[in-house]
């Protein structure tokens, strides 16, 4: 079933830029997991196809599987050169014992299959959180948040570990304690070149800190992504905000996949997945329920905005320090 298209006001943006610039009309749209057809302008063509995929991860893990890959495979179809899932995409347990249990390594079974439908596809995924039992397993007991870019051959290309760990009291969603199973990771990952552009990797509660976004862009990065399970308060107050945020002040394209629904009685996300543009507009978002939504990613456009408005060559770090500490 066909969502709805976007066509963003790149033609303001012209004009706040400069006069007589032309800046194209990117064309978007939201679908479910059973589109059969797509409208897209015929001067985008050329640009990247990326997808954003939302799921409702359980604690059954080869369900969560089923439905990944019948997202994954209609990106595909779609002609999507990167699909990005949700944090969490292997499953959402019902509390720390669960998912310690429910855990893998990196070359476990799970990943394993992930890599062969990467190559089948053709297609790089961003897989947003997996639960790894790192090489320190056995001493700590402890998992990793793990954000794993594959490319189309089914390799890993890069792995970064959340380093910003959810622990907060919310009045009316409860709890979060991710510490009690995971170990915050030692580093930021340097952006990941891609058929979509330079990926900076980020997880979901690491969008509240701006410092990280700062150092990615610094370190090259044209895409931030934050897969995400943002909780059913958080969500309508901070979600959007923070992601055009993020992108305005990074002059990032944000790609944000999202965990939606009820995944079992204690837990529930808040969804609206989303794509947003350097400029801060929205430019795809899901509809309610699974499904995905689709954008292309036009660098050149980032480049003229970059060029027409460079705040980062207008920074002051004498005054305020850096923010954001470039990648070593």
């Amino acid at each position: 079933m066909l969502g709805f298209i976007i066509r963003p006001p790149h033609q303001l943006l012209s004009l706040l830029l400069c006069p007589g610039l032309r800046i194209p009309r990117l064309s978007v749209l939201c679908a479910q997991p059973r589109l059969r057809a797509m409208a897209v302008s015929s001067s985008s063509w050329e640009l990247p196809l990326v997808a954003v995929c939302q799921v409702t991860s359980t604690p059954d893990k080869e369900h969560n599987f089923i439905t990944c890959a019948e997202l994954i495979r209609e990106a595909a179809r779609l002609g999507a050169c990167l699909a990005f899932l949700p944090e969490a995409f292997d499953f959402i347990a019902r509390n720390p014992e669960e998912t310690l249990h429910l855990s893998e390594p990196l070359g476990g079974n799970l990943l394993g299959e992930y890599t062969q439908l990467a190559r089948e596809c053709g297609l790089w995924l961003s897989l947003g959180g997996f639960h790894e039992r790192g090489q320190d397993w056995e001493q700590t007991q402890k998992i990793y948040n793990c954000h794993v870019i594959l490319n189309n051959k089914g390799s890993v290309v890069a792995t970064y570990r959340k380093t910003h760990l959810c622990d907060v009291e919310i009045p009316g969603q409860g709890p979060m304690h991710e510490s009690n199973s995971t170990i915050p990771g030692p580093s930021l990952e340097s952006p990941v070149s891609t058929p979509a552009g330079k990926i900076g990797l980020a997880i979901c509660y690491d969008m509240r800190f701006p410092e990280l976004s700062l150092a990615l862009v610094q370190a090259g990065a044209e895409i931030l992504t934050y897969p995400s399970a943002f909780g059913s308060v958080t969500g309508p107050a901070h979600w959007e905000v923070l992601l055009r945020a993020r992108a305005i002040e990074s002059q990032c394209y944000v790609v944000a996949a999202a965990q939606c629904g009820r995944h079992h009685e204690k837990r529930a996300s808040y969804g609206h997945s989303m794509v947003v543009d350097p400029w801060g507009t929205v430019v795809a978002r899901c509809s309610e329920g699974p499904g995905l939504c689709l954008a292309r990613i036009d660098l050149s456009y980032l480049r003229r905005l970059r060029q027409h408005l460079p705040v980062f060559q207008h920074r002051r770090p004498e005054l305020y320090g850096h923010l954001g500490h470039p990648l070593s």
